[in-house]
């Protein structure tokens, strides 16, 4: 069957494995291959619908109303109040009732508890606060407070996943708690996305959990989300996927040029949590692209580049941006699957800068130098990554390869889900030189599969599908018997 990929037709080449057509008859089951990602619509207006990768979904009825519920006007009267409390600086006064990170924090409760009351007690919102005793960046002993509304999962509420924001800001000097710092884009940005998704979806019931929550301590050492992922791990709490969104408020570059139909997600290939006898065998099977995070990655482009969210996302195989970090690290170093949003291109005279006039050019973090409209299409891709992760099956556990006979077949298992929902599952494959999969084999309600192709050529993955046809990111299977 033909095989495409994103932008031109690729040059058919030779391969060393079966062909489709010989795998379909060795499995007797139906496959499908890849129609390739859609090419950006003429002009720059985002994908067309009906491309994408083999694994793409299309969104349904439900998704593309939930989508246009996402209010620009909103967004923008949220970074602007945000601004306004005038420094969010981690350090600032908590007690003042109109100027600090205080004052923000306590809006930005208020603003949650408004979208649980009409949640029909599915969501819960409160504060997260511990004390930082003096270490970096915080010189004496600090409260530190996240902002956590709880969106319970009706099917299976032990499944959870995390859309963050960073509410403190900073100035040029990462020490002056005083001076303004109104952090429109950096990121009031990011925490404006996460309270408008808060508002739509309350009102949705998500089968699995969803936990939106603004952190503090950023800027001074990622502390506010180090603190959330460290409870989260303590409580033995499932994060199958957690999504940091710091820096999405503007699509223009420092030279001026623009990119309003681009978001990009930084995902993190060797896992930072990776232990001495993981890395053994993700060497020896050549996993260096296919951790978890990896996944997420590839399921964020195959639900939230479409034409229902007018966005593409450009997936980088990094972290984090160069020698930077943001608050999907500290979820990262506790095993969980996690992922940065950021904008296209940054313009650094609106990053970290005391507001000033120098030489006739205005810097600062100000609200004029957001795009709104941007913001908003950034918080659709979100909303679709989040509320299809949510409404999907959770990802395959226990996938493995069966190395215990030498074949040229690839004998793959799993453990049986325990969604009520739960349809059957997909074997997923492609070459080992391919970014995406290419393949997808339909394998019924079963938690083995052979496939008539050999596991030294080609990299394999599993995935559940519900009854209502929406697909899991995809398990990379480990050697095992």
């Amino acid at each position: 069957m033909p095989e495409q990929s994103a932008g031109t037709p690729r040059r058919p080449r030779r391969r060393t494995v079966l062909t489709s057509a010989a795998v379909t008859a060795a499995a007797g089951v139906p496959l499908i291959a890849s129609a390739g990602p859609a090419a950006a619509a003429a002009g720059g207006r985002g994908r067309e619908s009906g491309g994408g990768a083999a694994t793409a979904q299309t969104p349904d009825r439900e998704l593309r109303k939930l989508l246009k519920e996402i209010d620009a006007d909103r967004i923008e009267a949220t970074v602007r109040r945000l601004a306004a409390f005038g420094t969010r600086h981690t350090l600032s006064v908590q007690d003042d009732p109109e100027r600090g990170i205080g004052a923000a924090r306590d809006w930005i409760l208020a603003e949650m508890k408004k979208y649980a009351a009409v949640s029909g007690g599915r969501m819960t919102a409160e504060l997260q606060s511990y004390i930082q005793e003096p270490a970096s960046r915080i010189p004496v002993a600090t409260r530190i407070t996240n902002v956590v509304a709880t969106l319970r999962g009706s099917v299976t509420p032990d499944r959870v996943y995390v859309v963050a924001g960073h509410y403190d800001s900073r100035v040029t000097d990462v020490m002056d708690a005083t001076s303004d710092a109104p952090g429109a884009d950096d990121d009031a940005s990011g925490v404006a996305l996460v309270m408008e998704l808060a508002r739509v979806m309350a009102k949705r019931r998500p089968a699995a959990t969803i936990v939106f929550t603004a952190v503090a301590g950023e800027e001074q050492g990622l502390y506010g989300s180090r603190y959330a992922a460290t409870q989260f791990k303590t409580a033995g709490v499932d994060v199958q996927g957690m999504f940091t969104n710091d820096i999405i408020g503007s699509s223009r570059a420092d030279d001026g040029t623009r990119d309003p139909y681009t978001v990009r997600l930084f995902a993190e290939g060797v896992p930072t949590s990776e232990t001495p006898a993981q890395a053994n065998t993700r060497r020896s099977v050549g996993g260096e692209n296919d951790s978890a995070t990896r996944q997420l990655a590839r399921f964020v482009s195959d639900v939230g580049d479409n034409d229902a969210t007018g966005m593409n996302v450009r997936v980088v195989y990094r972290r984090d941006r160069y020698l930077r970090g943001g608050d999907h690290i500290p979820f990262l170093e506790q095993g969980y699957p996690a992922a940065r949003f950021t904008e296209p291109a940054e313009d650094f005279a609106h990053q970290h800068q005391d507001v000033r006039v120098e030489d006739g050019k205005q810097y600062g973090d100000l609200p004029e130098f957001c795009d709104f409209d941007y913001i908003a299409r950034v918080t659709r891709v979100n909303g679709a990554v989040l509320w299809t992760l949510a409404q999907a099956p959770g990802t395959p556990r226990e996938a493995r390869i069966v190395t215990s006979n030498l074949t040229n077949d690839t004998e793959l298992k799993w453990a049986l889900g325990t969604e009520p929902d739960l349809a059957g599952y997909e074997v997923v494959w492609r070459e080992t030189t391919e970014p995406e999969w290419t393949h997808v084999i339909k394998v019924g309600l079963a938690t083995t599969h052979t496939v008539d192709l050999s596991k030294d050529n080609v990299f394999f993955g599993v995935r559940a599908v519900n009854r209502d046809g929406k697909r899991s990111p995809v398990a990379f299977p480990m050697p095992g018997n």
